[in-house]
C-alpha cells in the first residue's frame, strides 16, 4: 500500500467516511499468478516474477488497496513448512502441505519451529527483503506481518478432521499443540516486524475457527488468536475468516481485531451487528459466484445493491467475502471499482 492509502485506511478504522468508498481486495497466489500470465510454480520460484505480478497489480488498479500488498507467501505451505511437512508442487496448481501425524500426543510434545531457520519462513522474509528497493521505488511499503492462523495450522499438522476430533477428545493435548503453534507465530510475526520496521499491520488467516461452535471458539481459538495479535504492537489487526463468522464475531473487538474479512454468506448488516461497531468490515460480494463468475454487469449491481443494502457506511472497506479466487478479469474489477463510484 501506499502512504496514502495506509493513511485513509487508519482513518477509516477511526470511523472517517470517504466518498467514494474505498474498494479493497486480498490477493495471493490463488489468483494474482494466471492473472499475470505466468504459472503457480514460476510465481513462487522466481522473485523477480513475484515483484512483476504484484506491481502490474497496483499499477493496473492504482485506487484499489491490496491488502496485504506485496504477500510473500508459499500458499498454505509456509507455515506447515517450519513444522517439517512435507510440500508438494505442481506447475499450474495450488501447493499442498501433507499431514505430519494424526497422533495428538505427539504433535503437543512439539518445539516451537525457529521462523529464522525452519522451513519456508526464511525464503518468505528473503524475498521481500531483496525486492524491498523495488517495492519501494514503486511508491509502496511493506506494511503488514502476515501468518495463518493456529487452528488453521493444526489442521494442516494432523488434517482437518483429525484436529477436530482431538478437540472432543483430547481437549488438554490439544490445548498443548495450539500453544506451541502460536508460540510459533508469536516469534514469526515479530521476526517480520523486526526485519521490516515499516510494518505496522497484522494479518491472520483461519477458516478453520469457523467450523466450531461457540464453547470450542472460546476455549480452542480465543486465546491463542489474541496472543498471536498481540505479538506485535500493530495499528491494523486484520483477520480473515471466510468460513461461519458469527461465533466469532462477538469475540473480535476483545481479541483485539479492527479489520474484519467474512463470508459473503453473511449479510454485512447481521454481521455489524455481530462485530459492534469498532471492527472495520471488509466485504462483501459472493467471491466465486458473482466477482469470478458472473458478468461485468453483475459484478456493479451486486456492488450497488450492498451499497443500497447497507445500514450504515462507516468502517467499511468494500470488498468480496473472502480472498480474490482464481479467475477473476480485469473487466470485473473495473465493473467492481464503477459501482463503488457515487450513485
Amino acid at each position: 500500500m501506499t502512504n496514502e492509502q495506509w493513511q485513509r485506511l487508519l482513518a477509516l478504522l477511526d470511523g472517517e467516511t470517504f466518498d467514494p468508498m474505498p474498494a479493497a481486495f486480498i490477493i495471493d497466489s490463488p489468483w494474482l499468478p494466471n492473472w499475470a500470465g505466468v504459472t503457480i510454480l514460476d510465481y513462487f520460484a522466481s522473485e523477480t516474477t513475484w515483484l512483476e505480478a504484484n506491481l502490474r497489480a497496483v499499477e493496473t488498479f492504482p485506487d484499489v488497496w491490496f491488502l496485504p500488498g506485496f504477500w510473500s507467501e508459499y500458499g498454505m505451505c509456509t507455515e506447515p513448512s517450519a513444522f517439517g511437512a512435507k510440500c508438494i508442487w505442481y506447475d499450474d496448481e495450488f501447493p499442498f502441505a501433507e499431514t505430519i501425524s494424526d497422533n495428538i500426543e505427539r504433535l503437543a510434545m512439539l518445539a516451537p519451529p525457529n521462523p529464522a531457520r525452519d522451513g519456508l519462513a526464511p525464503f518468505m522474509l528473503a524475498r521481500l527483503r531483496l525486492m524491498e528497493p523495488a517495492i519501494i521505488e514503486a511508491g509502496h511499503a511493506i506494511r503488514f506481518a502476515v501468518a495463518r492462523g493456529p487452528l488453521n495450522i493444526a489442521a494442516f499438522l494432523m488434517g482437518n478432521m483429525e484436529f477436530l476430533v482431538a478437540m472432543r477428545m483430547e481437549p488438554e493435548k490439544t490445548h498443548a499443540l495450539l500453544s506451541v503453534i502460536t508460540r510459533f507465530l508469536v516469534s514469526w510475526l515479530q521476526l517480520q516486524a523486526k526485519t521490516f520496521p515499516s510494518i505496522d499491520g497484522v494479518l491472520l488467516l483461519d477458516d478453520v475457527v469457523g467450523f466450531i461452535g461457540g464453547d470450542d471458539f472460546t476455549s480452542f481459538a480465543k486465546p491463542f488468536l489474541k496472543d498471536a495479535f498481540e505479538a506485535v504492537d500493530a495499528s491494523v489487526r486484520f483477520f480473515h475468516n471466510d468460513a461461519n463468522g458469527m461465533i466469532c464475531g462477538p469475540h473480535l473487538a476483545e481479541i483485539g481485531v479492527n479489520l474484519f474479512n467474512f463470508s459473503h454468506e453473511h449479510h454485512i448488516n447481521d454481521m455489524r451487528r455481530a462485530v459492534g461497531d469498532s471492527v472495520t468490515l471488509l466485504g462483501n460480494i459472493p467471491p466465486r459466484d458473482v466477482l469470478a463468475q458472473g458478468t461485468p454487469e453483475e459484478v456493479h449491481h451486486a456492488v450497488t445493491q450492498l451499497r443500497r443494502e447497507m445500514d450504515d457506511p462507516r468502517r467499511v472497506v468494500l470488498s468480496c467475502g473472502g480472498g480474490m479466487p482464481p479467475g477473476v478479469t480485469t473487466e470485473n474489477i473495473r465493473a467492481f471499482l464503477a459501482g463503488v463510484a457515487p450513485m
